[in-house]
């Protein structure tokens, strides 16, 4: 449905509005959603939406499909983005007109009389046809989920066949179906949602992991960290490392998301985690490895402390196979000062430069304030916007850089 030019003007004149109140218009819609069809609790993220990363995410979201509203094309990589984890998370068409009547009746709430019908009908307008490019985009992808080898619709029980203690607060699970049928394979960087009814809450928890293993295994492998410094608690994670071993069964969707590894190019690769960020960028390593390439490879991770560093070993182990592999590695707050590692503190501009060339490929994963201090050095050092790719944990929010938004 093509929209008018009235409604084209009207929503681009009023996006200022939503940069100002985006995120006061966004959280009064989740409340009178949640407070009307709590049922969709079992969907959301309640530790997202106790932080407020859902509202901003949302508001980024709203803002840019209005700027663009007559070029939805422009944000078609975000909505990609927000439509695999809908995809993994089970949102469906019959969704959407929910969103749709809380959305509307939150910017009236929030903008009152400023808010007029002219307003609320040209956004009613333009919501229906951005529902649709995300129905559209989301069918798809339940129809390939589905039809792929080994693939499935919705949730699938899944059997830990593995626990393994990989740090101080990271735990891997090895998975396989229960009913013993082939997993479908993923691309390098997916995850999956992970869907948990904890004793004690009333509604289903979900929450999406990294596979942070390579692809071509018979089971899959989530490297969870435990949330535990600082309130509120991370509800599934605790559960997952102090409930759940070898046997228990937990419920999965298929692999989802769209920060994944391009085996085409050539160009030299870098992977720079913070954190448990690393998960996603073992799946890359692990794959490249696997297919003996002789690309330049650079391998940057950064840790509170070593009592933290998961997978040291393992990535050494595979960094040492290739020939142009290098494994670099630096703590905050380092328990040996005259230990292995290559930096102490945080990852620096001069680091950076010293170790990764301009035509590099980067792939970036960690929590928030390390990827906009990344991001921005590495943008700094003259690395294209193409070649910094980057993967939010949770919610999706912009990162500001001197050029742009990233």
């Amino acid at each position: 449905m093509a929209l008018s030019q009235k409604t084209i003007d009207v929503v681009k004149s009023t996006a200022p509005v939503l940069e100002v109140h985006g995120v006061t218009i966004t959280s009064v819609f989740y409340k009178n959603m949640f407070k009307n069809h709590p049922e969709l609790l079992n969907i959301f993220n309640h530790a997202n939406q106790s932080q407020g990363r859902q509202q901003t995410a949302l508001a980024n979201m709203v803002y840019a499909a209005a700027k663009n509203i007559d070029q939805l094309e422009n944000v078609l990589p975000e909505v990609v983005q927000v439509a695999h984890k809908h995809r993994g998370l089970g949102v469906k068409p019959e969704h959407y007109p929910i969103v749709g009547k809380y959305l509307l009746g939150a910017i009236k709430e929030v903008l009152g009389d400023a808010a007029t019908d002219e307003i609320i009908d040209a956004w009613s307008e333009a919501y229906g046809v951005i529902a649709q490019a995300f129905i559209g985009i989301e069918a798809d992808m339940y129809k390939t989920s589905a039809e792929q080898p080994g693939g499935w619709e919705g949730f699938k029980e899944l059997e830990v066949i593995d626990k393994v203690k990989e740090s101080d607060v990271i735990t891997s699970f090895y998975l396989k179906a229960k009913d013993g049928t082939a997993l479908p394979s993923f691309e390098p960087g997916q995850y999956i949602t992970v869907r948990l009814q904890i004793p004690g809450e009333k509604y289903a928890l979900n929450r999406q992991y990294s596979l942070s293993c390579a692809p071509g295994n018979d089971y899959y492998r989530i490297s969870v960290k435990k949330e535990a410094d600082q309130e509120p608690f991370g509800k599934v994670s605790n559960y997952l490392h102090e409930k759940i071993n070898v046997g228990n069964v937990i419920e999965a969707s298929a692999p989802a998301g769209d920060f994944t590894f391009n085996m085409e190019e050539t160009a030299p690769v870098a992977f720079i985690s913070g954190g448990v960020g690393l998960t996603p960028l073992m799946s890359m390593l692990e794959t490249l490895t696997k297919s003996n390439e002789n690309r330049d490879v650079t391998f940057i991770h950064s840790a509170r402390h070593e009592g933290v560093h998961a997978f040291r070993d393992e990535v050494k182990n595979m960094v040492d196979k290739l020939e142009h592999g290098r494994f670099l590695y630096g703590y905050e707050h380092p328990f040996d000062q005259t230990g292995g590692h290559h930096f102490s503190g945080y990852i620096t501009k001069e680091f950076l430069k010293e170790h990764i060339t301009k035509d590099t490929i980067c792939y970036v994963c960690g929590p928030v304030p390390f990827l906009k201090n990344v991001v921005q050095m590495l943008t700094d050092l003259g690395i294209t916007e193409d070649n910094i790719r980057y993967e939010f944990f949770g919610p999706a929010m912009s990162l500001q850089t001197n050029k742009t938004a990233v």
